[in-house]
């Protein structure tokens, strides 16, 4: 039974959606959408343990830190890696959600995106992680489910919906239908390993090292998964292996592609075998209707068209493919009771 004072605090804090991602964490706010798009690191005194920033201004510090200073990413391929700074964070964004409401305890009811296929402790570190930063109630949901919400599928018809949502940390690949996930693959590969597979190139070819932040920002500006018409250029700027001095090299779309391509011919891989263990019947939907793509890694250059080519079918990128996991978040709490068996069963539904 729910506590008498849940009255109290639904008039006192708001009701949350957030997408716990690898690289960037999102916040939405019930009847006001997304109010937080910040990265997922926190800068750390190593002495003192204290956290010194969260989000946007920790990303500034990563690589420009002295010794006793670390930026760390609390998730690891979408996964909770450092309880306690993870819970240090979400307690930065109820706070940072509840300023206006003069509340000095927020107790915000929360819906967490995880990804699909997490074991039970991979779980209980996500709905403990909220409940001692200050939430609730806890309602957990897959997000290639909260993906396909987002991008407005109808994941409830009796048909065959495609979502592929490539994200920071993982690539989530799912047929669902009838609210359920059917067939689908969790692939620890995304944009951070196709960051570290451009490390990695610029290592072997120009005995050049690159920081994260660089090869991250190298992808955003000329990554291509398919050859192009216009020739894209960029420097790469970093430490010569050799002489130990500054190196700046200017690098294509082309030589980026080759970098990254072992990584993305796994994601596709990966969208083959899913396709190929689904009922027929399913993907007869999916080749009408088509395979969304979702996360930061749908914006790579050709993508959608490289997929639609070795899949032989339609690909669409969904509207805004960043937001759609903590959309399909914000959907589910506007009508929690609806879309109830889209959610994840947790110890922590019904908490006061």
């Amino acid at each position: 039974m729910k506590s008498p004072f849940n009255f109290i605090f639904n008039r006192l804090s708001h009701d949350i959606g957030i997408d716990l991602g690898t690289a960037n964490s999102l916040v939405y706010v019930k009847g006001k959408g997304i109010v937080i798009t910040e990265p997922s690191v926190v800068a750390i005194n190593k002495k003192t343990k204290e956290i010194l920033a969260i989000g946007e201004e920790a990303k500034r510090m990563v690589g420009r830190t002295p010794a006793h200073i670390v930026a760390v990413r609390p998730l690891v391929d979408g996964v909770i890696s450092d309880f306690e700074v993870t819970e240090q964070m979400l307690k930065y964004f109820f706070d940072k959600v509840h300023r206006e409401k003069f509340s000095l305890f927020p107790h915000p009811r929360v819906v967490i995106g995880i990804p699909y296929g997490v074991t039970e402790v991979e779980k209980r570190a996500a709905e403990e992680g909220a409940i001692n930063a200050g939430a609730r109630e806890i309602y957990l949901i897959e997000e290639p489910i909260a993906a396909a919400i987002g991008a407005r599928l109808p994941i409830q018809d009796a048909s065959g919906n495609m979502i592929v949502d490539i994200g920071g940390g993982t690539t989530e690949v799912a047929i669902i239908s009838l609210g359920g996930i059917v067939s689908s693959r969790s692939l620890r590969i995304a944009g951070d390993e196709m960051n570290t597979d451009i490390i990695q190139y610029a290592r072997d070819n120009f005995n050049l090292l690159l920081g994260e932040r660089t090869a991250e920002e190298i992808k955003i500006k000329v990554g291509a998964a398919i050859p192009i018409k216009e020739k894209l250029e960029t420097p790469m700027r970093g430490r010569d292996l050799v002489t130990g001095l500054p190196k700046e090299i200017i690098v294509n779309n082309e030589q980026i592609r080759q970098a990254i391509q072992k990584s993305v011919n796994a994601i596709i891989d990966s969208i083959k075998v899913t396709m190929e263990e689904s009922p027929p019947e399913l993907l007869a939907d999916i080749m009408d209707r088509g395979i969304v793509l979702a996360g930061g890694g749908a914006l790579l250059r050709g993508l959608d068209k490289l997929i639609a080519v070795e899949t032989k079918t339609i690909v669409h990128i969904a509207d805004d493919p960043l937001t759609c996991v903590v959309r399909g978040t914000g959907i589910v709490l506007e009508d929690i009771d609806l879309l109830s068996d889209v959610l994840v069963p947790n110890r922590f539904k019904l908490r006061a």
